[in-house]
């Protein structure tokens, strides 16, 4: 079915429905980043794929909004149909809004989905449209008759998280949860994030590609816990644990009965962020404490047991991507030509052979020569471009292991290259070098620290469209809140950075139909010894950076001081589990500038 039939079916469901525009987020009732394939209904019907956009369809137009990393994809995904790009100026604001409130007239009738649209958002169009006299229909759900093959939702079972790379059990977890909740004179505590859910209980799940979380609800009682999922997908003896540790489980669906019960006395903490407005509306109390969710800072703290495991799994994804670069070299050397798609199989090949692998993290990013510069680019099958020894190929991957989430990308040259590139590599080497060595002050914030990896690349009059770096969870969400570094005035901009988070440091530089550039490492943050009023970042990726394309004479000592050191790392964490032949090829790599 092509996307402009399938903006027709739609568009033949709205007048059925007296619907002048429709709005179609990328979200679920726990408003993921990454769906369930059932929810993807704004990629299935606009044909844009990114992981964020809005697309909103009226009579006579369709568009979807997204931010700068998807706009060469997002033109290219909009080739052959009547969807239009409207580029967003802030990363994630709904700039939509305001074009409906100019483009529709007083009486119109706005239709969505209250079940897959965040609280907080709906309460901005309610203000926005009440000023112009237009209404909504929040009850409209046309996907469920128009999408004739749409896939169900997962019945894959749940599982322990063993306490061992936990370092907490879930008891200990809820009591501090309970503590949180008395702070805020809340009696009841709504928990609609799937990975605050996942870390609460220390279970883990199948139900979303790459996120090993599960579509559930919890709910605080001031008695005990609920688990609201699919019962199916609970053993009889994970069903008898969670019921040893005060916690009942119940249909997923009942949790709108459950909340609309709950007595108009009490009080109930819910996280905007993550809670659908459908749901909200359910809720039977007045008393409504809006927070921050506090299982999700809870959650950014590594504890001591997670970081030393982290440790263990960038040694394994190092090890990993040791014989994935080794086998391309021999390929390329022999006259093979694989592409990028090849490329992101055999990395899952490599991965899959380490102790404790899952999955991995996100789809890879393997972008050769322009298609690196399109940020969020996905190799298809199909046109996936064919690799060769000429050029510069981007890679950005991770994978889940039960002892840790990794994510790392590197750029390297697979032949000569230009002095242009050399000059944009090593600026964005530098200022990845200037993140991964700073120590600042308690209480500084990203944006502070972004800065740091722009100022080089400002120098010469470019930059990069995304943030410098994101939080990531312990075998959860590749991109975790509440942390990062970006230079905008979002949540991961303004958020402190703690001791315990782990962030990753991605600067990069992208040139249309030419090169894509990013380095990326995680860190953990840590006081200063001896210091605490100060802090630093400990690098946890393992893995040689290209020193082919460094331009040596834009580099200042300490800067080649510190990709020695780091070089000098990666060797000795690698090597004992490598055989002859990688082991050498690592030597190579990390030998000193």
């Amino acid at each position: 079915m092509h996307t402009n039939d399938k903006l027709k079916a739609l568009r033949e469901e709205m007048l059925v429905h007296g619907v002048d525009a429709m709005i179609i987020p990328t979200g679920d009732p726990h408003q993921n980043e990454y769906l369930p394939e059932f929810y993807k209904s704004r990629a299935w019907v606009s044909g844009f794929t990114g992981s964020a956009g809005t697309a909103v369809v009226t009579k006579d137009h369709a568009g979807v909004w997204t931010d700068s990393r998807y706009f060469l994809q997002a033109e290219i995904q909009f080739a052959d149909s009547e969807f239009e790009l409207h580029k967003l100026v802030i990363q994630g604001a709904p700039e939509y809004a305001d074009w409906l409130a100019d483009t529709l007239g007083a009486k119109s009738v706005v239709g969505f989905d209250a079940n897959v649209m965040p609280l907080g958002l709906v309460d901005t169009l309610i203000e926005k449209f009440e000023a112009k006299d237009i209404q909504l229909k929040t009850d409209f759900e046309p996907f469920g008759k128009i999408w004739k093959d749409r896939p169900g939702l997962s019945r894959e079972p749940i599982f322990e998280h063993d306490v061992k790379y936990a370092g907490r059990s879930r008891q200990e977890k809820i009591a501090s949860i309970r503590e949180e909740m008395k702070k805020h004179g809340a009696d009841y505590y709504l928990v609609t994030a799937l990975d605050d859910i996942a870390w609460l209980l220390n279970l883990r799940g199948r139900d979303i590609e790459c996120n090993p979380v599960f579509i559930s609800y919890v709910l605080f009682s001031p008695e005990k816990v609920y688990l609201f999922i699919d019962g199916n997908k609970v053993n009889a003896e994970l069903q008898q644990s969670l019921e040893d540790d005060n916690i009942a489980i119940k249909s997923y669906d009942a949790i709108r009965h459950y909340v609309a019960e709950i007595d108009k006395q009490s009080s109930i903490l819910i996280s905007p962020a993550s809670l659908s407005y459908g749901l909200y509306k359910k809720i039977g109390t007045d008393t409504i404490i809006r927070k921050d969710s506090p299982i999700m800072h809870a959650k950014s703290l590594k504890n001591e047991v997670e970081q030393r495991h982290v440790r263990h799994a960038m040694i394994k994804d190092g090890r990993a991507l040791a014989h994935f670069f080794i086998w391309l070299e021999e390929a390329l050397g022999q006259g093979e030509t694989p592409t990028e798609y090849d490329l992101t199989r055999k990395l899952i090949e490599f991965r899959s052979q380490q102790e404790g692998y899952y999955g991995e993290s996100f789809d890879a990013i393997i972008g050769y020569k322009g298609n690196g510069a399109i940020i969020h680019y996905k190799p298809e099958e199909e046109t996936a471009a064919a690799v060769r020894p000429n050029g510069v190929l981007l890679v950005d991957s991770g994978g889940q292991y039960n002892d840790g989430t990794t994510d790392i990308t590197r750029t390297i040259a697979l032949g000569p290259v230009s002095d242009e590139i050399k000059d944009h590599y090593t600026r964005v080497l530098k200022g990845h070098i200037a993140v991964a060595d700073v120590i600042f002050p308690k209480g500084t914030r990203g944006i502070q620290l972004d800065t740091l990896a722009r100022q080089f690349l400002w120098q010469t009059g470019i930059t990069y469209n995304h943030g410098t770096g994101h939080g990531v969870g312990f075998f959860l969400n590749v991109h975790e809140p509440p942390q990062g570094i970006a230079n905008g005035l979002g949540e991961r901009g303004v958020t402190v950075i703690l001791p315990g988070t782990l962030t990753s440091n991605e600067p990069g530089y992208y040139k249309k139909d030419s090169h894509g550039i990013r380095t990326e490492n995680l860190v953990i943050c840590h006081e200063v010894e001896g210091n605490p009023d100060f802090l630093y970042f400990e690098t946890v990726t393992l893995f040689p950076i290209d020193k082919t394309m460094i331009d040596i004479s834009i580099m200042s000592p300490s800067e080649t001081k510190w990709l020695n050191d780091y070089h000098q790392k990666v060797y000795r964490e690698l090597a004992p589990g490598l055989d002859d032949k990688a082991r050498k090829w690592l030597e190579a790599k990390c030998t000193a500038l």
